[in-house]
């Protein structure tokens, strides 16, 4: 079964002209597919809208939040009602129809050819030139951070299955829907781009400004350590706080010869710099196993500790 979620924000206008067109290929997939809008605390027309459209559509849902809680926490509600609804393939789309949704065929297709998760890849952009730039920019890094093959990781459509979609719900939270394609892949699964048409937004203007680019680049930090170090924290604090740890012993030796030499070290910088690498190595290290009591102890579960 087929849910294709799309979040919305103040989205009204678009969403007139985009849902009928998104159940046009939705029905001719699947005739008992669904298409979901997760208002995301609008504030203008987008319930009355929405209200007509599920009048005139029955595969039509609407899952309304209380109040902005931003495109993550919309994709996470979306992901688990499709899931609860029984879905086996999900499909999430931007609201503002920059997406064509004649292009769901694609990506389903490669779906069905084995990828568990398919990107549909903005190769041709129809956006301004600040937004292509960064966008290019913040795609050639993620993929030289995170090691993920792909061109359009921020691309707001893609496919997948439903259990890649289950995967990911704890993962969705703050600006993570950037990086659904890297954690897809950083847990095992085939990831995949498909080439698609990319429209100028329809009405309205964009959600996003330049400081996503920023709030992203942090948000990559994290996805990368969460991928590499979740289940072992101690190998990245350790392995610093022993560094740290060998430096400043080696320091505080070298200082330790100088003070048999006859030499004042008491008022030299490179004492201090050696107390401190010590006591810094010391506190990482400590921190990492800290850590690792945190994961054992998750791992183990509260049925382990009864």
């Amino acid at each position: 079964m087929l849910w294709v979620v799309v979040p919305a924000l103040n989205e009204a206008e678009n969403l007139d002209e985009l849902i009928p067109r998104i159940v046009t290929e939705v029905t001719a997939l699947d005739p008992v597919g669904r298409v979901l809008v997760v208002d995301d605390g609008s504030t203008d027309d987008t319930g009355k809208v929405m209200a007509a459209l599920m009048a005139d559509h029955p595969c039509v849902e609407l899952e309304t939040l209380r109040h902005n809680l931003g495109k993550a926490a919309a994709l996470k509600r979306g992901f688990r009602r499709a899931i609860d609804g029984g879905a086996d393939t999900v499909v999430m789309m931007d609201a503002d129809g920059q997406d064509d949704p004649t292009e769901l065929g694609r990506l389903l297709e490669r779906v069905g050819q084995g990828a568990d998760l398919v990107t549909g890849a903005r190769l041709e952009r129809n956006d301004r030139f600040v937004k292509r730039t960064t966008s290019r920019l913040y795609n050639q890094t993620t993929a030289l951070l995170s090691g993920a093959p792909g061109r359009d990781f921020n691309s707001g459509f893609k496919a997948m299955r439903a259990e890649v979609a289950q995967d990911l719900l704890p993962m969705l939270y703050g600006e993570m829907h950037r990086y659904l394609t890297v954690i897809s892949h950083g847990m095992g699964y085939e990831v995949a781009e498909v080439p698609v048409k990319h429209h100028a937004r329809m009405h309205g203007s964009s959600k996003y400004g330049l400081a996503r680019f920023w709030r992203g680049f942090a948000d990559l930090i994290t996805v990368r350590f969460l991928l590499s170090y979740e289940h072992r924290p101690s190998h990245l604090f350790g392995g610093v706080g022993f560094v740290s740890l060998l430096l400043g012993m080696g320091v505080l030796l070298y200082m330790t010869g100088l003070k048999f030499t006859g030499a004042t070290i008491g008022d030299r910088p490179l004492l201090i710099a050696g107390v401190l690498m010590v006591m810094v190595g010391l506190q990482l290290t400590l921190f990492g196993l800290l850590a690792e009591l945190v994961v054992h102890a998750r791992n183990r579960g509260p049925e382990s500790r009864a």
